[in-house]
């Protein structure tokens, strides 16, 4: 029986939406962008890089073409040699807003037909009653922050305080989030956990997105990182995602990375945590060897966006593609005769871009199979990022969607 493996790698975006100037991203390319300055040097910052950004497995399983389809150029570096080893295309978003869960559950089939809410770039920027109630059901004296913020920015900023205070940071940006940092071992994992919660039932009747915990250590600014104990706490999805259809089914899922917390641990099987990227590939080949037949692995790959599209990151950024592309010669040569891969993204979050958001951009759809039983070539240009949802439901054989398979 067929498996499907979908791999979303967080804010690989391949050129403006359709509707990008409604966001102020009109111009965004956070592929096109990497590959333009990796090409002229631009992302030679410290003499740590040269040369093209290298993508080779990517570039011939048609990624350079699926950005061909979105920008109309393909990036420098990721030329296609011969003929495609994979099927290609792009897809738009219908969804509201250019955040995760909108995109993840858009590409599960479900688009958000209803808008997030979004906090005020202002200080303070959260209602004061918000913040009352929050203190009062937590024992909190206060908060830091109040403000639209970076995260390592204002970990930076505030992180001393935050010690000497016992005050938790909460800050957002332009997503719909409510974010919480705290010192792992001076305030608390579990508490810093605990308040979470209490913010998320607290921002439900607002139809807040996320809130995210964002733990970290060290002794003073100079040292402040962030640990891989992030949580995040979302609204939860619509029903009728891949997820949700084939538990029903009793199918097999593993969830890997942020998926569990993305979609409320709704329908998401077996929660694998990973430390980063690379952790996430590992539990990946894992499954393809492990995963029964009829089974999804659905994983999300977080570094592109939290270490280096927020951050702005060009070469740090290019680097982890570059990681992510050299080890999926290992992941092909685990998969079954009649294995699916897909690779996407759910939006964009280009490093040489005003700000750090995200950005509104088309994302890249590339996919392969264990023995050449996905069609070659072109799927062209995608109006909802669903038909790749549509195309999981087709191939592990759980019906058909109001969304269109990327082939028949």
């Amino acid at each position: 029986m067929a498996r499907a493996f979908l791999i979303v790698l967080d804010s690989v975006g391949i050129g403006s939406a359709p509707d990008a100037a409604r966001y102020g991203d009109e111009g965004s390319n956070t592929v096109g962008h990497i590959a333009e300055a990796c090409a002229s040097h631009n992302a030679d910052r410290a003499g740590v890089r040269e040369g093209m950004l290298r993508l080779p497995n990517l570039a011939q399983f048609g990624f350079g073409e699926a950005c061909r389809l979105a920008s109309g150029n393909v990036p420098p570096g990721l030329e296609l040699n011969g003929k495609p080893e994979g099927r290609f295309a792009c897809a738009a978003e219908v969804s509201a807003g250019k955040d995760t869960p909108s995109g993840h559950w858009e590409i599960a089939g479900t688009p958000v037909t209803e808008d997030w809410h979004y906090f005020p770039d202002e200080i303070p920027a959260f209602p004061p009653e918000l913040i009352r109630e929050l203190c009062a059901q937590a024992g909190l004296s206060g908060i830091l922050g109040d403000c639209h913020a970076s995260g390592t920015e204002i970990i930076a900023r505030l992180g001393e305080q935050h010690i000497r205070t016992g005050k938790p940071i909460c800050y957002t940006s332009a997503d719909s989030v409510f974010q919480i940092a705290a010192h792992e071992e001076r305030f608390g994992l579990e508490r810093l956990y605990e308040i979470c919660s209490i913010a998320r039932a607290l921002l439900d009747p607002l139809r807040v997105g996320r809130v995210i915990a964002r733990p970290f250590i060290g002794r003073c600014a100079a040292d402040f990182i962030r640990t891989s104990n992030r949580r995040d706490y979302t609204m939860p999805p619509p029903d009728n995602t891949i997820l949700s259809l084939a538990g029903r089914a009793g199918r097999a899922i593993a969830s890997i990375g942020k998926i569990a917390d993305i979609f409320a641990h709704v329908s998401t099987g077996r929660a694998v945590k990973v430390h980063d990227n690379s952790d996430a590939m590992n539990r990946l080949i894992e499954s393809a060897v492990n995963l029964p037949d009829g089974g999804l692995a659905f994983a999300n790959l977080n570094d592109f966006d939290t270490l280096f599209g927020h951050r702005r990151d060009v070469v740090g950024y290019a680097r982890a593609l570059e990681a992510f592309d050299a080890r999926l010669p290992d992941l092909k040569a685990k998969l079954k005769r009649d294995d699916l891969v897909i690779i996407t993204a759910d939006h964009g979050c280009d490093p040489t871009w005003r700000g750090t958001d995200h950005t509104r951009e088309f994302i890249p759809i590339v996919a392969f199979g264990g023995s050449g039983k996905v069609p070659t070539g072109s799927s062209g240009v995608r109006h909802t990022f669903s038909d790749i949802g549509a195309t999981v439901l087709k191939h592990l054989g759980l019906g058909r969607s109001g969304a269109l398979p990327l082939w028949e």
